[in-house]
């Protein structure tokens, strides 16, 4: 893929964007990394291929790949009931699982039945201590207020969810026994050797070189300048371009067979396959057209940053976009989609 007829810079300055590294994809490789701009207004600091940008709700795109690494080796099930493996915190039953059961497929496509409480799953307020994954699900902590709860049946409606992630991530935890991050980094970052990709709960100053802040719609910088999550699995991904790219082209080799991670061919197909009957879902990612031409799509949005990464699988190629700026406006609506549409003019 190659950007054309859009002026870089000059759109960055109409958008108010400080900093935007892209990663590009061609033939089943990376084929180009640009970066532009800054990490932080008004500093030095340049956007360089190692510069890490939050990812937001792109990490449910890693979340989705480590979930199908760990159903290949046998410690996850797509389709039995969730309930029979998680320890820490249970879905709590009711009418609406008498008769089906959440399972991971559910949670990885949200069609568990499972709606997010309004006003949920803002990010992490540095005064009020770290929940726990079972507080949050409790609605003990302010950042999710109600117990999650299936509201209809598993399988039935799709309903984004954060808390979705979060039961998947204590699903991960409980089956392994170790910390997510730690189960992330043993079979994701470090046989894929992404080096850039951490899960931040505190920003130390001296550790921040690398990292972007984030910025509003007038190009100022948020405050705390670095918004983070409590939500690893959901939300929580600080990373890079590339690294982002590497797993992209993880999951297209992977559906050829050729895995680097241990990921079968047809767990790889199921990632990028329609389920429960909605077109526009996989598993952890989300799904435009079919076949050859099929286009998968993650994207991101959290306070002071966007993201995008698309592929086409079969056509072995794509993009990822990341900026250090939340635009008030969907990705589509605003600079992303600009470079998005070039992509594929």
């Amino acid at each position: 893929m190659r950007i054309k007829n859009i002026n870089i810079e000059e759109r960055m300055k109409h958008y108010n964007i400080q900093g935007l590294s892209i990663t590009l994809l061609e033939g089943g490789k990376l084929s180009g990394v640009e970066n532009y701009g800054l990490l932080e207004v008004g500093s030095n600091r340049k956007v360089k291929e190692d510069s890490i940008f939050n990812a937001c709700s792109v990490s449910k795109f890693f979340t989705g790949m480590l979930a199908m690494k760990l159903v290949g080796d046998e410690l996850l099930s797509l389709d039995e009931d969730v309930n029979i493996s998680l320890v820490s915190w249970k879905v709590p039953e009711n009418n609406l699982t008498k008769n089906k059961k959440v399972t991971l497929r559910n949670l990885l496509s949200h069609q568990s039945g499972i709606k997010d409480p309004e006003g949920s799953f803002p990010e992490l307020n540095s005064k009020i201590s770290f929940p726990s994954i079972v507080e949050l699900l409790e609605g003990k902590t302010t950042y999710c207020k109600s117990p999650i709860r299936v509201k209809c049946e598993p399988g039935s409606e799709f309903h984004y969810s954060d808390a979705g992630f979060c039961i998947i991530q204590q699903l991960i935890e409980d089956v392994t026994e170790k910390p997510f991050h730690q189960v992330m980094k043993e079979q994701i970052f470090e046989p894929l050797r992404l080096e850039n990709s951490h899960y931040i709960t505190t920003m130390l100053e001296g550790d921040t070189q690398k990292f972007s802040c984030g910025h509003n719609k007038n190009g100022e910088l948020v405050d705390g300048k670095y918004s983070t999550y409590p939500y690893p699995a959901a939300s929580g991904l600080w990373t890079t371009s590339s690294n982002i790219a590497e797993l992209v082209l993880e999951l297209m080799n992977a559906v050829k067979g050729e895995s680097k991670i241990g990921i079968t061919e047809s767990l790889a197909k199921e990632v990028i396959t329609p389920q429960e009957g909605k077109s526009w879902t996989g598993l952890g990612v989300f799904l435009e057209g079919s076949e050859k031409e099929l286009e998968i799509t993650s994207l991101g949005w959290g306070v002071g940053f966007q993201c995008m990464m698309v592929a086409f699988p079969y056509l072995e190629k794509g993009a990822v976009i990341m900026t250090n700026a939340d635009l008030g406006v969907h990705q589509m609506e605003g600079m992303i989609g600009e470079i998005y549409k070039s992509l594929l003019s």
